[in-house]
């Protein structure tokens, strides 16, 4: 591999995500050498982000959720994610510890990032998943969960909360650990197909 040559990894930064997330030096250099291939300035924009979510739905509408979880990973926000955040939000979008996973869940819900999720914005992350569902498995979920905005309400209604009303991080985290059907409902689960694309891209 050669740690000195441009293109390889640094050994802080190898060291750094393999302590962090669950993937191996030889993953990590692999996914580090396409990368770079897709994006030679070693930083994803936020279109080509998306154009990366729309390869993984072509039969859907990726893009408003790509944005969001695009900003939930663009940590230094500013307007790019390089490896490090690349492979951290892969790390908890496919296998991160639950915890983790739920600490990136709030980040995702919380769109103005005031330190805590509306109605509003649980309506608007809810909508952007619901434009991946395909109209086949949209005709499949249960009446009570098959619009956009009965989803959010039933999430709403969960945590008890009046309209006005605001869910902190806390509140947030406790309440999806402690009833799986809400964990369920406030994500969409698509790590499994990112992975396989991963994998095929692999040089």
């Amino acid at each position: 591999m050669g740690n000195s040559k441009s293109g390889a990894l640094s050994k802080e930064l190898l060291e750094d995500l393999k302590s962090n997330t669950k993937y191996t030096e030889a993953e990590l250099c692999t996914w580090y050498q396409t990368f770079l291939k897709e994006c030679p300035g070693g930083k994803i924009s936020k279109e080509q982000f998306e154009g990366i979510y729309a390869s993984f739905f072509p039969g859907a509408d990726p893009s408003d959720y790509a944005r969001h979880v695009f900003r939930s990973f663009d940590t230094n926000s500013d307007g790019t994610l390089d490896f490090k955040e690349y492979i951290v939000a892969l790390h908890l979008t496919s296998g991160g510890k639950t915890t983790q996973k739920l600490e990136w869940a709030f980040a995702l819900y919380d769109v103005d990032g005031n330190g805590t999720i509306s109605k509003n914005e649980i309506q608007e992350i809810v909508k952007s998943i619901f434009n991946m569902i395909s109209a086949d498995d949209q005709d499949n979920l249960a009446e009570d969960e098959d619009t956009p905005e009965k989803r959010a309400d039933k999430i709403w209604n969960f945590f008890g909360k009046k309209e006005d009303e605001k869910i902190s991080e806390g509140e947030f985290i406790q309440g999806v650990m402690d009833n799986k059907d809400i964990l369920r409902l406030i994500q969409y689960d698509e790590p499994q197909r990112i992975k396989d694309k991963l994998k095929e891209k692999k040089p």
